[in-house]
């Protein structure tokens, strides 16, 4: 499926636990066609959402919605998405330990692994649910190769925060977003 007319696809992503069950389900994001990439970005292989308060639905039925915008970079190289979520006081990234992202037409799958890794707006970082992911080690019996995989593509990570390499450029996650929001509002005057 080709994204090169500027259209956006809106789409699911849904996050599943090792065993298969449901993890989380974000109801209305919007991919970014491979046109409106940034230069940056086009080799990198990645595929770029946005979402805007969206619903979200856990596992248990509960559902709320989210807070703040956010730019999602799913990338099928990587054991890692990060999410960068712009509030007032500037952008943190909120990154995810899970597989590589699949797509099936409007729907992003992954699985995700627990640890997390949070980096500040003011530069500070945070590994977080090291205890569930251990927990979850037990729990649902990942494979040596697994547990490495993801330490592994922690390290990555890692460097990738302390170079402020990709996705960790907050001009590229403004530059999204206002594009976005831009389309959108073009989008509804046409409507009306």
């Amino acid at each position: 499926m080709t994204r090169e007319d500027g259209t956006y696809q809106q789409s699911i992503i849904k996050s599943f636990k090792h065993d298969g069950s449901l993890h989380r389900v974000w109801l209305e994001n919007w991919l970014i066609p491979d046109d409106r990439l940034h230069p940056h970005h086009v080799s990198q292989k990645v595929w770029v959402m946005l979402n805007d308060h969206t619903k979200i639905i856990e596992a248990d039925g509960k559902e709320w919605i989210s807070r703040v915008p956010a730019v999602s970079f799913f990338m099928p190289d990587h054991w890692y998405n990060v999410v960068a979520l712009i509030e007032d006081n500037g952008i943190r990234y909120y990154c995810n330990l899970a597989s590589p992202p699949l797509r099936y037409g409007n729907v992003l799958t992954y699985i995700d692994y627990d640890l997390d890794v949070m980096l500040m707006p003011d530069g500070a970082v945070h590994e977080l649910d090291r205890d569930e992911f251990l927990l979850h080690k037990e729990e649902y019996g990942y494979s040596k190769a697994i547990e490495a995989q993801v330490e592994m593509e922690l390290e990555v990570l890692q460097t990738a925060i302390v170079n402020r390499a990709f996705p960790f450029g907050d001009a590229e996650v403004y530059y999204y977003y206002e594009q976005w929001k831009h389309h959108q509002m073009n989008a509804e005057g046409e409507s009306n």
